[in-house]
């Protein structure tokens, strides 16, 4: 393994084998397995858990690494070709990536969506321009459609909590009061889809997510024995269901148009999930999230801190799942 990008670049049984893997380390720690390997991790974008985790993982495992956030003690890095750099970024991406890659034996690269251009996002034109400027072992940390790391440990979180296979999974569009991107809801539904689960996408009119997204897990779904539908009927989603997801997205509709998106979202308030919204759902129906999370804005308190809540179960397993990709891509170089 070389890179980690997408998880639609891996078979379903390779996943498997990682998980499998995280859950070896988990359990048979390998202090040296990593013993003079060094990390990159640049995040053109904040982050908590995966900085976090991934740092913790790398030591865990005997390596060191370091940690570039442009514009916070190092220079603004300007990600656009043909541009005249008479801004603030002093850096460019051609040189900056491959100086930060030649540092280490394996580089993580955070870059979102620029939330501007919808056919651009969907193509990851920003992460693969950066991705083709290095030759070492690559992860995604999140880009504009993909976060393949957090939902490796979803499914590890699933697997853990003895979901069937073939359980039901509602990913529900939840209110936040600006657009926020795709990656994390695309990524959940392939990864749901990938493992053969029932899956439902539920939002409301104008946050459908784009077609590209869903025929994509449409195809995983039918590989697995899976499935994949759409609604805007809560009741009818929630029946049965063994998990809800929450995430927020933007306005598909109004891509790239703010203004658009804030009327879109205006009248939306009520999408914050709480305790009446799993009426028809199992009893023993859990909720996911992939965080941060907005209390009482997205999810209400007594839902997040309530016995359905395994949102620190799928922090945590953020650690291990990515410590067995650092394994795959480092240890075997070796």
């Amino acid at each position: 393994m070389r890179r980690f990008i997408d998880l639609a670049d891996f078979s379903r049984d390779e996943l498997l084998g990682l998980i499998e893997l995280a859950r070896r380390l988990q359990a048979r720690p390998e202090p040296q397995a990593l013993a003079g390997k060094v990390l990159g991790l640049l995040f053109m974008n904040p982050s908590l858990r995966t900085v976090a985790s991934f740092q913790s993982g790398m030591a865990r495992l005997g390596g060191a690494s370091f940690v570039i956030t442009p514009g916070s003690g190092t220079w603004q890095i300007e990600t656009r070709d043909g541009v005249v750099m008479n801004g603030t970024a002093a850096e460019h991406v051609r040189e900056g990536v491959p100086v930060l890659a030649s540092y280490c034996d394996a580089l993580g690269i955070r870059s979102f969506a620029d939330g501007k251009d919808l056919a651009a996002d969907l193509g990851e034109h920003k992460f693969a321009a950066m991705a083709k400027l290095i030759e070492q072992p690559l992860i995604n940390l999140e880009s504009a459609v993909n976060h393949p790391c957090q939902s490796l440990a979803d499914w590890k979180t699933l697997d853990e909590l003895g979901i069937p296979r073939h359980g039901k999974l509602v990913l529900s569009w939840a209110y936040h009061p600006r657009a926020l991107p795709l990656a994390v809801a695309a990524s959940t539904v392939h990864m749901a889809a990938m493992r053969g689960m029932q899956v439902v996408v539920l939002q409301p009119e104008g946050f459908a997510l784009p077609s590209a997204i869903i025929d994509k897990a449409q195809r995983a779904a039918a590989a697995s024995g899976g499935s994949l539908r759409t609604t805007s009927d809560r009741r009818e989603a929630l029946e049965g269901a063994h998990v809800v997801y929450a995430k927020e997205w933007a306005s598909t509709a109004h891509y790239g148009n703010e203004a658009a998106d804030a009327d879109a979202r205006r009248s939306l308030t009520h999408w914050c999930l709480d305790e009446s919204w799993f009426a028809e759902a199992r009893a023993d129906c859990r909720l996911m999230h992939c965080l941060p999370v907005r209390r009482n804005v997205a999810v209400a308190d007594r839902l997040l801190d309530g016995p359905r809540s395994v949102v620190l179960r799928q922090a945590y397993n953020r650690m291990p799942a990515q410590m067995a990709v650092l394994y795959r891509l480092l240890k075997q170089t070796e």
